[in-house]
Formats: structure tokens, sequence, C-alpha cells
């Protein structure tokens, strides 16, 4: 069997084909990228003779349909939607089956800051969320969007919650990459880049879905904050969460719901910062004078701060999940809570964000290997890691030393 990761040189990239060689029935991990030199690195950091790498440019696709041919599944690790949106494309047709850790594009793609997306000519972003839906089920592909940490864990546990009770009414997700406390002090905003961070200010800037009062609403992004306490799993931390556009699927799979949102954790003080910036317009994205040139104000941000954000010598990151899920079961009212508290493996030098992101993003793609999931089109990590291969996916990421705690209690 023969993987191919897309993104292979990023950090998350690097985490799914390092997964992936690691497996005794993969014998072949590609990996692609801009820059042979990145490349080999990434390679001779996994140090396996199982890793190919391939230079390529995803925009151009008669070469990227090419070489998908050469291999039986496909891991997406793109930090965008213009990227993403293109291999998708590109899959779909050459009837590649892919997992992909973004979750842009569940039928119903968001129109708010496209990040360049490109629409066939004649087609809505509606119109193409289906004909991907529709060529996929066409051509027998299996394309799992959304399958890494937000989305991913997330949707996988509360997909489970709602089977385990009779009636689900409120499913809360609270979920976010953060520095640990004594890295947090050092960085403006409390905050410290451990994804792509022009891709988290969108997400902070957006009109997003959430589900009130059995409605689909839209609401502005890094609003309705809530405080919460980490107090399981040994620790015992405050933190602060706002709605994010980071689950989109339950929208449309999970429409049963009283109330739903996903929330993106930070620590405190993190959000009354993003709020100020922007009301001070910096993160907005229509360019505006400045001394006879046109500026865009985000951009402009970004050169100064981004430098500010990287992790110093040391620094190191946190993966946080506190999810909720509540309802009616033999006719009394239960709460279902999942616990993640991920830190760091400081000693292959990977980051948490790396490992609870590209890890399940292999996990799914060796289930596709391995035929467990039969579904075809657009399918969520709801909707096909369930029964017991959601036991079997628990196993998984305990054999990788992520550990998610359930808990049920009464009400």
């Amino acid at each position: 069997m023969k993987a191919l990761v897309f993104g292979g040189s990023g950090k998350v990239g690097a985490a799914v084909a390092l997964d992936l060689a690691k497996d005794k029935d993969v014998k072949v991990v590609g990996i692609t990228g801009r820059n042979q030199a990145a490349l080999e690195r990434t390679k001779k950091w996994i140090g396996s003779d199982k890793i190919a790498p391939h230079v390529l440019d995803v925009n151009d696709k008669k070469s990227t349909r090419a070489l998908m041919e050469q291999y039986d599944v496909g891991a997406l690790a793109l930090p965008d939607r213009k990227t993403s949106y293109k291999v998708v494309h590109a899959a779909v047709e050459a009837g590649l089956n892919i997992v992909d850790m973004l979750e842009e594009y569940h039928r119903r793609p968001d129109t708010y800051e496209t990040e360049g997306l490109a629409l066939p000519k004649g087609m809505t972003l509606d119109e193409y969320g289906d004909w991907l839906h529709q060529t996929a089920i066409k051509n027998g592909v299996t394309f799992i969007d959304g399958m890494g940490f937000a989305p991913g864990l997330s949707n996988v546990t509360l997909g489970e919650g709602i089977r385990k009770v009779d009636q689900a009414e409120v499913a809360i997700a609270r979920v976010g990459g953060i520095p640990s406390k004594e890295a947090a002090q050092k960085h403006p905003l409390r905050y410290m880049i451990t994804w792509a961070f022009d891709h988290v200010l969108r997400e902070y800037m957006i009109q997003l879905k959430v589900i009130k009062n059995g409605k689909v609403v839209d609401v502005a992004a890094a609003t309705d904050r809530e405080a919460f306490k980490f107090n399981q799993l040994g620790k015992n931390e405050d933190l602060v969460c706002a709605v994010t556009p980071g689950m989109p699927s339950f929208i449309y799979t999970r429409p049963q719901l009283k109330e739903f949102a996903e929330k993106t954790v930070r620590w405190p003080g993190h959000w009354e910062g993003v709020q100020t910036l922007k009301e001070c317009g910096l993160l907005d994205i229509k360019p505006v004078n400045f001394n006879g040139q046109k500026i865009v104000p985000r951009e402009f941000l970004l050169s100064l701060i981004t430098p500010r954000l990287q992790p110093q010598p040391g620094d190191t990151d946190v993966c946080v999940m506190y999810n909720t899920l509540t309802g009616t079961k033999n006719g009394r009212n239960v709460k279902i809570e999942y616990w993640m508290w991920d830190e760091a493996d400081t000693q292959r030098g990977l980051s948490s964000m790396a490992r609870v992101t590209g890890f399940p993003v292999a996990i799914a793609a060796k289930f596709l290997l391995s035929g467990y999931i039969k579904e075809k089109g657009i399918v969520p990590p709801e909707d096909c890691i369930k029964g017991d291969l959601y036991a079997k996916f628990m196993k998984e990421l305990e054999k990788r030393n992520i550990n998610i705690l359930e808990t049920t209690t009464g009400m």
C-alpha cells in the first residue's frame, strides 16, 4: 500500500508521513512540496527509506493527477483553501481516496474570505460543494474532510456522544492550540504560532454558522466568550474560548441539536487583545491609503507580529479539548464530557499541534487503505468513525500517547 502526503514538508505533513512510515503495511510514503531541499530535510528527519519526495506545484493539475495515479490514498496537510481545493478537485476526478485536515467544504463552502479558492467557471460555491460530493460518489471516492484536531477529534468525540444518548440537545466543542503557560508570558496576545497564522486570523474575522434555539444562524467569529476551568488529567487551569468556524459539518449532519458551536481555546487575555485589534481595523483585508500607497492592514500586522509570535528556544505548545454533550437517556438528563490535554514531544521534535492534527489524519488514511471506511463522497469524521471503528480509533490514539478522557454524569 502506498500513501501520498500533500504538504509533506510542513510540520503537520511531516507528522502524517512519520506516522504512515511506521506502519508495516504501508510500503511507500510520498511527500509533496515545492522545495526539494525542504522535502529532503523531512525525509532525513523521518529516517525511513519508505519516504519518496516529489517536487510538485498543485496548480499543475496534470502533474498532480499523474502523481495521484501512483498511490492508493492521499492525505492533505495544506494550509489554505486555495491549495486544498485544487488537490481535492484533482483527487475526486482521479478516483483517489483522500483525507484532509481542513474542513472548509462540507457541501456548502463558506463564502467569507475564500483565500483565493478558484471556482470552476459558471459554478457557485454551493454548486461546487455538491459537484465535489457527487463526482466523488460517481468515481467511488471517499473524501474525509476535517480529520485532524479541530475539526477532527472534536467531531469524532461529539459524534460518539450523540450516539450514546436518546436525544441530544446541546453540543459544544472547546478546542485550541496554545503555548505552554511559561511560553505564553513571552509572546503578544499570550499566543504562539503553531498553525498558519494568516488562516487563524481569517477564522477570527469571518461570519460563521451555529445552532441556537434549534435554528441555524450566522454569528461573528470571536464572540460568545466563555471562561471555564480545565480540571481533569492532573491539570487545574483557567481558560477562555470564543466561537470560531471549526466544525461546519455539524450544521448539516446533526441538525437535531438545539444548540451547537465550536469555540477556540486561548489563555485569559488573548480574546481581549484580538478584540482591540479588530476595533482598530488591523485585521481588515480591505486596502487603505498610507502615505500615498495602498496597504492591507492585516498583511501589515502580520509582518510586524509574526516574528514576535514565533517559538523561542525551549518554547513548547499544548493542545486542549473540552467538549460537552447534553441530552436525555432513558428519560433522564445526562452530560457527557471529553477532555484532552496534549503536550509537545520534545524528544522527537514534534509540537502538540503536529501530533494531534497529523496523527488522526494518518490513522484515517490507514483506515481507508484497510477498507474499514465504506462511505463515498464527502464524508465528515462524525459519520465514518463510529461503532467498533470508534473504539479502534481511540486505541490508535492511545498508542501515540494522545489520551482522551470521557466522563458521564446525570444532571
